[in-house]
């Protein structure tokens, strides 16, 4: 690897507000604002709008698709040419 061409690698908290979900990982996300964690140091906050703690696939509020339904509209649509 060239030296001094890639980015910091590093802890960085992510931040689910709407769910009140944080984690703490690395990565090269930068992000101005702190925030200290559980651990008592300070990190590098990234502020996100969905996580695991708020999709509807992970936490089973999703809608169900009636996808036989859809089948149907089609045959009756364009038929069995």
């Amino acid at each position: 690897m060239k030296k001094g061409i890639h980015p910091g690698y590093h802890p960085v908290v992510f931040r689910d507000a709407g769910a009140g979900y944080a984690f703490l990982t690395r990565s090269t996300a930068i992000s101005r604002k702190t925030v200290e964690w559980e651990d008592g140091n300070v990190y590098p906050v990234v502020d996100v709008d969905v996580s695991v703690a708020s999709h509807p696939f992970y936490t089973g509020r999703g809608r169900v698709l009636d996808a036989a339904g859809r089948v149907e509209r089609f045959r009756r649509r364009y038929g069995a040419r």
